[in-house]
């Protein structure tokens, strides 16, 4: 299986800051890609998000990088992290700090990031809602803020395979197919109970909806799962290692 999201398609639309693009099952189904929002800066509804963040902040699946720059424009220690070459790059290009690295692959700072952040789809990252919950806890300090975006006002939890398609047309440009998740926050929130999370709000904000869940594990098995990977999930690893980062600073310098 190919590496998902950094496919021409995607990298490609990265590059240009524009679609059409789409997110397409193997049922023919579509969901539009918001490629012009996410290469944009930060808008009105991501700066609320941002106020809500406690601590280092570790956005994962930050694509090309507006809420990892925001934050570094305000002085705040964060990183991003996407397995995508184009988004890190067009992080760093914005201003913010990236690497190209899987949310299940060793981390700098694991168990000291005060914020996660899961938004844009990303709480569909590997497939499996459960498998990436457990890590999201594994990265926080304990009580350590998660914020999740969600599908709007719907019960929906949807385990599917999906592929980046540059258009509607079957006959497009497409990447691999990889495992994704698609849920609204009641599932969200029962995943979130089972992994022992507590809920810390909800709110829906310029047609998005979020979660903030706040972690309550003491993380014992962490080092017996750091990396483990979750079904069907596909790892890329860069050369950008972290260099001993201080439990003050959870951020590598690069």
């Amino acid at each position: 299986m190919g590496t998902p999201w950094s496919a021409d398609p995607y990298s490609d639309a990265l590059v240009t800051g524009r679609g059409p693009l789409f997110l397409r099952r193997t049922d023919g189904w579509l969901l539009p890609l918001e490629v012009e929002r996410w290469c944009a800066r930060a808008d009105a509804v991501d700066l609320a998000v941002l106020g809500h963040c406690e601590g280092a902040v570790l956005d994962v699946g930050c694509g090309p990088g507006r809420l990892v720059a925001e934050l570094a424009a305000r002085g705040r220690t964060a990183l991003g992290i996407d397995v995508s070459e184009a988004a890190v790059a067009h992080t760093v290009r914005f201003g913010g700090q990236a690497l190209r690295r899987s949310v299940f692959e060793p981390l700098p700072g694991e168990g000291r990031w005060g914020t996660a952040l899961l938004l844009d789809g990303n709480v569909g990252i590997g497939g499996d809602p459960a498998a990436l919950l457990r890590r999201m806890s594994q990265l926080l300090v304990r009580g350590g803020l998660l914020v999740a975006e969600t599908l709007l006002d719907v019960d929906v939890d949807e385990r599917v395979s999906v592929r980046i398609v540059r258009a509607a047309d079957p006959r497009s440009a497409v990447g691999p197919d990889f495992p994704w998740a698609r849920l609204g926050s009641p599932a969200l929130l029962r995943y979130a109970e089972r992994a022992g999370w507590r809920p810390d709000g909800q709110w829906t904000a310029g047609g998005r909806s979020f979660v903030a869940l706040r972690n309550r594990s003491d993380r014992r098995d962490r080092s017996k799962s750091s990396a483990a990977e979750p079904p069907n999930s596909t790892a890329v690893i860069s050369s950008q290692r972290a260099r001993n980062p201080s439990p003050e600073r959870p951020v590598a310098d690069r």
